[in-house]
């Protein structure tokens, strides 16, 4: 039978995490074939031992690459172009290797929902997280509109909520998307400039928006050694910029690509990173100036007093992550 959705599951050592996310590909529950894509990036750890055991097991599902060599080091996007290449669904799921499926039905309710809205192009779900040292679980990711009204059961996103939404784990949980593998044959420079899940879902919402289920279906570990937010959240001044720089660009482009008709929710999206980069660099003179104050006036007391810690006093700032981060 035809395979109908390709999981694609990127993993880096994850030897603690795999299994959780090996076992949520294999109890799906489905009315079609399905095929897990994972692709296991020289890990040095007992990651890919873990996944050849299930391979083994299960090797009509199971198809692995093993690297010997990593490949994310060599340039971002590198190892999504090698997972889009081999995919053979009529859709594509996503799941990092250190998250994971709590729902059996969930590829089963996504296929659903995507064959009756056959307009649209991208579908995401609501998630939880949990402290990926403790277990604890510390909410729900569940996206808002721009107003901060929360999204409805079934509704379908618009774009101006993807492009503000950030698209990281405070809006949908990368390990929710489920989109038409179509979107790849044609993919617009903003997406090529930055392989990001953020500029997957506006790809994918550029048609109609994206549809959201307000099914619970997925797990996203916060916190995780060597992932991505992790390496973001520590990443060097000079490092920080250079990515929130890419990202600025990667907008412009979606700018132009859609002949600015999203010009405003873009223009306050770029200054909000431009924002995030002044505050990285501890430029508080620039941050209570234009266009910077308005966005710092319409934060909390908290959060204003975490600005000006992280700019007049950064040692404590750093004290607290690192603490927390070994907890």
């Amino acid at each position: 039978m035809e395979i109908k959705v390709s999981i694609i599951c990127n993993t880096y050592n994850h030897e603690k995490y795999i299994k959780d996310a090996l076992e949520g590909f294999i109890m799906q529950k489905t009315s079609f074939p399905f095929e897990v894509l994972i692709h296991d990036d020289a890990s040095t750890d007992n990651t890919a031992n873990i996944i050849r055991e299930y391979e083994k097991k299960y090797p009509d599902i199971i198809k692995p690459i093993y690297e010997t060599e990593n490949q994310y080091s060599k340039g971002m996007g590198l190892v999504g172009k090698i997972q889009i290449a081999r995919a053979q669904g009529k859709y594509i799921a996503i799941c990092e290797g250190d998250d994971y499926w709590i729902d059996p039905y969930k590829l089963q309710k996504q296929y659903d929902a995507m064959e009756k809205y056959i307009d649209i192009d991208i579908c995401a779900h609501k998630s939880n997280y949990i402290n990926a040292k403790t277990n604890e679980i510390l909410g729900e990711i569940t996206p808002l509109h721009i107003n901060g009204e929360v999204i409805k059961d079934r509704e379908i996103i618009p774009i101006e909520d993807v492009i503000y939404g950030n698209g990281w784990y405070v809006y949908v949980a990368t390990n929710s998307l489920f989109y038409r593998s179509a979107i790849n044959k044609n993919m617009p420079e903003f997406r090529k400039m930055l392989s990001l899940d953020y500029t997957l879902q506006l790809h994918g919402s550029l048609k109609n928006g994206m549809l959201y289920l307000d099914d619970t279906m997925s797990t996203y570990r916060y916190m995780v050694n060597n992932s991505w937010t992790m390496t973001k959240q520590f990443a060097s001044i000079n490092s920080y910029v250079t990515f929130q720089s890419k990202r600025i660009k990667s907008l412009e482009s979606l700018n132009s690509h859609t002949k600015y008709k999203y010009n405003e929710i873009i223009t306050r999206k770029i200054n909000e990173i431009n924002f995030l980069i002044l505050l990285k660099q501890r430029k508080l003179n620039k941050i209570l100036k234009k266009p910077y104050i308005d966005i710092y006036r319409k934060k909390t007391f908290k959060q204003k007093l975490l600005i000006l810690l992280k700019c007049r006093a950064p040692f404590i700032i750093d004290i607290y992550n690192r603490l927390n981060n070994k907890q």
